[in-house]
């Protein structure tokens, strides 16, 4: 029996506001409040949805930063499941409570992106965050009896997230790629410089204003290890392609180097005559884990442009902008947001009630939902679970000190209980959350998006299955704690 088809569902903010206030838009023209042309949107939204590429090639850009790739989602792979074969569920509404604490938290991000992670528990930012993070009535992220402790805020919610430094020690250890080793240093660029805090300035990267990071930005010189939440952005803005791969290959060659139990099922784990190589070994590790990121990308590319078309945090924060200040009526904002501690501290700092933004271009030009990073980054960490044992213990944690510049030894209470499997989700955690550290994603986008990917990567494992003549079975341990052998 054939497969029902996916539903594809969104939140309906689309048609829900006049003038399409709750839908992406970026490159498009729009006015003097941020708000998009009727006209060129509902233009847009035709060559879109016609899947022509003749349509979507004369789509009217206001500055002519183009888009990026929306055809995609429509590609077709021989093998796997299709771009459009998994669904993930409707966004936030932009009149909910959830995207109110959404949008605070990302505000809060802002204002933290210079403090070092080893100050997280003791920093009174953070511990201000905390607090107005738990007044929030529907802020979906990890609570200890109700409230949001400093130790876990901005984290991830999934097993493993919580236990250690904030950073995977994937970020952390030396990389041997056959004779090369590289340190996990990389360039850094000046604290307490933001972007998109003027609205003149939002208006014109709205418009399609493609203000990309100087040179002379960053600091070649000076390189250290990830200390900060502003490290953790420049390194999502820059991995390469940029793709999310890059860090899980990381984590596997440090696995394999490192003689990392692979997982039981894997056929030559107890053989006393085989060794695994093209089939079961690095190689074919290697090859997945690049296969899997980019067949996850073009998923979310397919609910990004004919799902959801969702907008990005940098656009709902104009909303919130003009409503502070009276410039738009905008009834359609939850208070929560409008009354938020963190909204005033970035009025004070910055001038105005804008999001701002760790890239000098602000978001990417494609819509927020899913996000490419985090369904990658789902995608990615499940094949090496998937290969490795997840509950093997990661001698010798460290974290970075407070500037960065050396690694020093993690001492926690659960120094000893930081295993392969909870590392992994953290290094998905890094990856996704570090993009809404810059200000370009939501919170949801993370979370569902990941889901996103381990459910691609599964299904990919399941389909190669027979491909192979050795028996064969892998075992994983999803984000929500359940297990699924394959």
């Amino acid at each position: 029996m054939d497969a029902l088809p996916v539903m594809h569902v969104s939140n309906g903010d689309e048609n829900l506001y006049p003038n399409y206030l709750g839908s992406y838009s970026k490159g498009l023209s729009h006015n003097e409040f941020g708000e998009v042309d009727p006209a060129v949107y509902r233009q847009y939204l035709r060559a879109i949805t016609s899947e022509d590429p003749d349509q979507i090639e004369r789509i009217p850009l206001a500055e002519g930063r183009p888009l990026t790739n929306p055809q995609a989602g429509l590609a077709v792979d021989a093998v796997g499941p299709p771009s459009n074969a998994m669904t993930i569920p409707p966004a936030p509404r932009m009149d909910s409570p959830e995207l109110s604490a959404e949008a605070v938290e990302l505000y809060w991000m802002a204002l933290c992106r210079d403090v070092p992670f080893t100050r997280f528990a003791d920093d009174r930012l953070v511990a201000a965050a905390a607090d107005d993070l738990s007044r929030m009535s529907d802020y979906r992220a990890a609570k200890r009896d109700g409230r949001v402790d400093p130790d876990f805020v901005f984290r991830g919610d999934t097993p493993g997230d919580h236990a250690g430094p904030f950073i995977s020690q994937f970020f952390y250890q030396p990389v041997q790629f056959g004779t090369y080793r590289t340190e996990q240093r990389q360039d850094t660029v000046a604290p307490n410089r933001d972007y998109a805090t003027t609205f003149e300035t939002y208006v014109r990267l709205q418009n399609g204003w493609n203000r990309s990071l100087a040179a002379s930005e960053r600091d070649q010189a000076n390189r250290r290890y990830l200390a900060t939440p502003r490290d953790l952005a420049h390194w999502v803005h820059y991995d390469a392609g940029p793709t999310p791969a890059q860090a899980f290959i990381n984590a596997a060659l440090i696995m394999h180097y490192a003689g990392t139990p692979t997982d039981a099922g894997n056929p030559y784990v107890d053989s006393k005559t085989q060794l695994g190589f093209s089939t079961f070994g690095i190689p074919h590790l290697l090859s997945l884990v690049t296969e899997v990121a980019n067949r996850a990308l073009r998923a979310a590319w397919f609910q990004k442009w004919y799902v959801h078309r969702r907008l990005r945090p940098e656009a709902f924060c104009s909303r919130v902008h003009n409503r502070i200040t009276g410039r738009r009526e905008y009834e359609f904002l939850d208070r929560e947001v409008l009354d938020s501690d963190a909204v005033d501290r970035v009025f004070s700092k910055f001038g105005s009630y804008l999001l701002p933004q760790a890239f000098p271009e602000g978001s990417p030009t494609h819509p927020s939902y899913a996000a490419g990073h985090a369904t990658a980054s789902g995608a990615c960490a499940t094949i090496l679970k998937a290969w490795h044992e997840e509950t093997a213990i990661m001698p010798n944690p460290v974290q970075a000190n407070d500037s960065g510049t050396e690694l020093v030894p993690y001492t926690g209470t659960d120094a000893d209980r930081l295993t392969v499997g909870g590392e992994l989700n953290k290094l998905a955690a890094n990856v996704g959350v570090g993009r809404n550290m810059a200000g370009v994603h939501w919170r949801s986008d993370f979370v569902q998006s990941a889901k996103l990917g381990e459910s691609l990567a599964i299904e990919l494992l399941r389909e190669q299955k027979s491909w192979f003549n050795e028996r064969h079975r892998f075992s994983v341990t999803r984000f929500d704690g359940t297990t699924v052998t394959i």
